[in-house]
């Protein structure tokens, strides 16, 4: 259960152990009635997390079709309980069946048996990135209620390994739409043995080894029409990072990682516009520290900072403060009139290393953070290790697992920050009655 102030989450798992079906579901308690509930839009969200989107995830494929089953009608929420559901189409259950008394190294197996002392046959469990599936359906919900209020919630691939963007490339990239994220993290592959390799990316093509693009009339002629003539040898893959030189660099990694049989972590840039001033409280409720809950409760994570997070650990005050300024024109009839409405005018700052809250409170500046993903614990390399008895074993293991979650993880990343903003958002309007 994620138990928010006003919003209360609840995701399951059941499994039919006759047909081995599973479903995932999620109930989401508080959300406002009348609100409407755009369900291709929630799948959208889905789509973008689901496995089997290329050969840099998990070959796995589900559908991940969402199911509205309670709370809507006619389109609109009634304000009592929303049920949602998808289906797992692609379970293979032998695929875990080795692991039963061998704790994976870096997963949650150890700790789950010791506490529980019970090992799920099914895999994970509920330490299964699955889960996040009831994330992102009650997230997309919160989005269509928080783009109603102008308040938009983008997030991206910064970096995967050592490969990463720059500061200023990041906040370069803050003001993309998911759509457009997308497009300019699409690329086209031609990769056939024996032969050159190619990428294409937005109308752009370029040499896969080198990584340099193709700008000679000649040679881009002749690669567009090996492009037109094998289009059924095309592999379309998504990085999520919108730098197309980086995103090469990232599917080459990636791909490298994979044929190691290993995995490989990174991290994901989040940004959430228009938030008003006000969101959050003061000690323990503060925003950051929510937003931290939010994303270190997701699978994989293991770090979050803020504004300049710990690069701000390095500067001097003088450096790291956020002026004020006033937008509006400076003149005694706006002075007069702020006065006569008894309202002060709205301050901006010049630098945003707050990263958008000041004493836990939103500023009304952009609220940006960062979320570190480790590797995937699962890998086929062998790994001499041990089991629950204390025998040593030697592990490979078997099924069908992300090379690097990063490319699958922002809309991850933007439902939870939805989840959040929303609840505190509606905490406020409560607070203002």
């Amino acid at each position: 259960m994620f138990n928010n102030k006003l919003m209360k989450i609840i995701w399951w798992d059941i499994q039919y152990l006759q047909t081995l079906i599973c479903e995932i579901g999620v109930i989401i308690e508080g959300f406002p009635s009348k609100i409407l509930v755009e369900k291709e839009k929630i799948q959208e969200q889905l789509n973008r997390r689901r496995p089997g989107q290329s050969k840099l995830t998990t070959p796995r494929q589900e559908k991940d079709l969402v199911s509205i089953n309670s709370g809507v009608e006619n389109g609109f929420s009634l304000g009592t309980p929303i049920h949602m559901s998808v289906q797992n189409e692609d379970y293979i259950k032998k695929d875990y069946s080795k692991l039963i008394d061998i704790p994976r190294p870096g997963h949650a197996d150890y700790t789950y048996y010791k506490k529980y002392g019970i090992k799920a046959e099914s895999g994970g469990g509920r330490s299964s990135a699955r889960e996040t599936i009831g994330r992102v359906c009650a997230g997309s919900l919160a989005d269509l209620y928080l783009q109603k209020q102008g308040i938009y919630i983008t997030a991206f691939v910064s970096s995967v390994g050592k490969i990463k963007l720059s500061n200023q490339e990041i906040q370069n990239f803050s003001n993309l739409s998911r759509e457009q994220i997308d497009e300019m993290s699409t690329f086209y592959l031609y990769q056939q043995e024996n032969e050159q390799q190619y990428a294409m990316n937005c109308d752009n093509y370029y040499n896969l080894q080198t990584l340099e693009q193709i700008i000679q009339p000649e040679e881009l002629e002749q690669v567009q029409k090996l492009y037109l003539d094998n289009e059924d040898k095309i592999d379309i893959v998504n990085t999520r990072c919108p730098s197309a030189k980086a995103g090469l660099q990232m599917i080459k990694l990636i791909q490298q990682v994979k044929e190691n049989k290993d995995s490989i972590g990174g991290t994901v840039s989040c940004f959430i516009k228009g938030a008003p001033v006000g969101l959050g409280e003061p000690c323990f409720d503060k925003l950051e520290a929510l937003l931290a809950h939010a994303m270190l409760s997701i699978p994989a994570t293991k770090g979050f900072e803020i504004g300049s997070g710990f690069d701000g650990c390095e500067m001097l005050g003088s450096e790291h403060n956020d002026v004020f300024y006033c937008p509006e024109q400076n003149s005694d009839k706006n002075n007069k009139q702020n006065i006569l409405n008894k309202k002060s005018p709205i301050l901006k700052t010049k630098t945003n290393n707050h990263g958008g809250t000041l004493g836990g409170i939103s500023s009304g500046e952009d609220i940006y953070f960062k979320v570190g993903f480790k590797p995937v614990s699962t890998i086929g390399k062998k790994q001499e290790t041990s089991d629950i008895n204390g025998n040593t074993q030697i592990l490979e293991a078997k099924g069908r697992h992300d090379p690097c979650v990063l490319p699958r993880a922002p809309p991850i990343v933007e439902s939870m920050a939805s989840i959040t903003i929303m609840d505190m958002f509606l905490a406020q309007k409560i607070n203002q009655i």
